[in-house]
C-alpha cells in the first residue's frame, strides 16, 4: 500500500470531519493509499499544535506557502474559509500536488474558474468535498434513477433549513462567524447551503438550464469582529430560486438561516413518471420511495431502511439493520478519491463538475439582484454522470 502524505489547511469543524475520513478509511475500505496526516497547517500555531496533537498530524505549519511548496506533502486539503481556497489551490496545482477542497470551490465563478484552470492545466488528481452525494441512500437513488425506475422527470424540489443567525446582536466576521462576512464567504446561503443541494441535484438529475431567484438580507448591519464596527451585511440570510433542468423538469430550491426550530433540515424529492422518491438529512439512512406501478390495493409510499450490504458502501460496515452517519459521507468520499487514484483518474465532484455548481449559485445572485430569469453558464463539459462516481460503494 502507498503512502500518501496529507498536507491539511485549516482546523475547523470541516477540518475535524477531513481528517476523521483520512484516519478512518484504510479501517474499513481496500484502498491502495494509506493517508498519513503528516502536517496540519493555520495561522494560530498553538491552536494548530493541539488540534496535531489531538488528530495525530506529525507536524504543524502557519504558512500555506510552505506547505504547498513541501517536499513531503502530496495532497492539500482545503479546509479554511472561502477567500483562501483559490490561491491556495492555484499554488498547491502549480506545485503538483493533489488538490482536495471544501464546497464551495470559489467565492464566484470567476475564481472557480481560475482554480479549475489551473487544476487541469496541471494534471494533478482534485476533488470538491460535496460529501452528501455519498449518502448510501442519496447514492441508491442515484441508482434507481440510472436504473429508469422513475421514468420521466418532472419535478425537483430541495430545501435546507437553519436558524443559527437570527440574533440580531451576533456580529460578523473572524473565526466561526466567517460566513456572515461577504468578503470571505462569497454570499450567504446560496453559497453555503443551496451550493450542496444544487450539487446534489445536477448529480441526480443533470445540469440546471436557467433560474430565477429572490433573497433578503434580515439583519442589514452587523458589528464586524475585526474592525470592531458596525457594518453593512453583504451576505443573504435567506435565497429561493425557480429552475428548469436540461431535461425538461422543474425545480424549486430553499435555504435560510432564519427558520427557527431547524438546525440542519435538508430535505430533497424527485417526482418522476412512474416513481417518486424523498430523502431527508435528518432521517439520512432511509429512501422513501413510491413506484405507481406497484398493485393498486397495495400501493403507497415506502421507507427503505439503507443498510443492508447490497446497498451503498454498506458492505464495508455493520451488519444489517445498523445504520451510519454524517462523519462516514466524508469517509466515503476519501474512500472513492483514493480508489479512484489507483486508477490514475479523479473521483466526482472534480473542480470542473464544483466550477458547474458555482455557475449556477452566480446566475441565482444575479437574478435576484436584476429580477429576471438568468441563464446558466456552462463548464463546457457537462457534470460527471459515471466514471469514478462512486467506486468504492460495492
Amino acid at each position: 500500500m502507498k503512502k500518501l502524505n496529507i498536507g491539511m489547511v485549516g482546523y475547523g469543524f470541516m477540518g475535524r470531519t477531513h481528517s476523521n475520513a483520512f484516519a478512518q478509511v484504510n479501517h474499513f475500505f481496500d484502498v491502495p493509499y494509506q493517508p498519513i496526516l503528516k502536517t496540519v497547517c493555520a495561522r494560530n500555531p498553538a491552536r494548530a499544535q493541539a488540534f496535531a496533537e489531538k488528530w495525530g498530524y506529525a507536524s504543524v505549519e502557519t504558512d500555506w506557502r510552505r506547505l504547498v511548496d513541501s517536499p513531503e506533502i502530496d495532497l492539500i486539503d482545503i479546509a479554511s474559509p472561502n477567500d483562501t481556497h483559490a490561491q491556495i489551490a492555484i499554488a498547491a496545482a502549480r506545485a503538483g500536488k493533489m488538490v482536495m477542497c471544501e464546497k464551495p470551490l470559489g467565492r464566484n465563478g470567476a475564481e472557480a474558474e481560475a482554480m479549475t484552470k489551473a487544476i487541469e492545466a496541471a494534471g494533478v488528481p482534485n476533488m470538491v468535498w460535496y460529501n452528501y452525494r455519498r449518502v448510501p441512500a442519496v447514492t441508491l437513488a442515484r441508482q434507481l434513477i440510472d436504473e429508469g425506475r422513475l421514468g420521466k422527470i418532472y419535478h425537483y424540489r430541495a430545501k435546507f433549513l437553519q436558524d443559527w443567525t437570527i440574533a440580531t446582536d451576533l456580529p460578523q466576521g473572524g473565526e466561526g462567524l466567517w460566513r456572515l462576512d461577504v468578503n470571505v464567504a462569497g454570499s450567504g446561503v446560496t453559497g453555503d447551503l443551496l451550493a450542496h443541494c444544487i450539487d446534489t441535484a445536477m448529480w441526480l438529475n443533470g445540469g440546471i438550464d436557467e433560474v430565477s431567484a429572490m433573497t433578503e438580507t434580515f439583519v442589514k448591519q452587523r458589528k464586524h469582529n475585526l474592525t470592531g464596527k458596525v457594518e453593512p451585511v453583504g451576505i443573504d440570510d435567506a435565497s429561493a430560486f425557480l429552475a428548469r433542468f436540461h431535461n425538461g423538469s422543474l425545480a424549486t430550491f430553499e435555504a435560510t438561516r432564519y427558520a427557527r426550530g431547524h438546525k440542519a433540515l435538508y430535505t430533497l424529492e424527485i417526482n418522476g413518471e412512474h416513481a417518486s422518491i424523498a430523502w431527508d438529512l435528518h432521517d439520512l439512512h432511509r429512501l422513501q420511495y413510491f413506484d405507481h406501478r406497484d398493485e393498486g390495493r397495495l400501493r403507497g409510499w415506502r421507507s427503505i431502511h439503507v443498510t443492508d450490504s447490497d446497498q451503498p458502501y454498506m458492505k464495508h460496515w455493520w451488519v444489517p439493520g445498523l445504520q451510519i452517519g454524517y462523519e462516514h459521507t466524508f469517509i466515503h468520499q476519501a474512500a472513492d478519491f483514493l480508489t479512484a487514484l489507483g486508477e490514475t483518474q479523479s473521483a466526482s465532484p472534480t473542480f470542473r463538475d464544483a466550477l458547474q455548481t458555482d455557475y449556477v449559485t452566480d446566475a441565482v445572485l444575479d437574478s435576484a439582484a436584476n429580477k429576471k430569469w438568468v441563464k446558466v453558464r456552462s463548464a463546457e463539459r457537462a457534470p460527471a454522470r459515471g466514471g469514478a462516481d462512486a467506486v468504492a460503494n460495492g
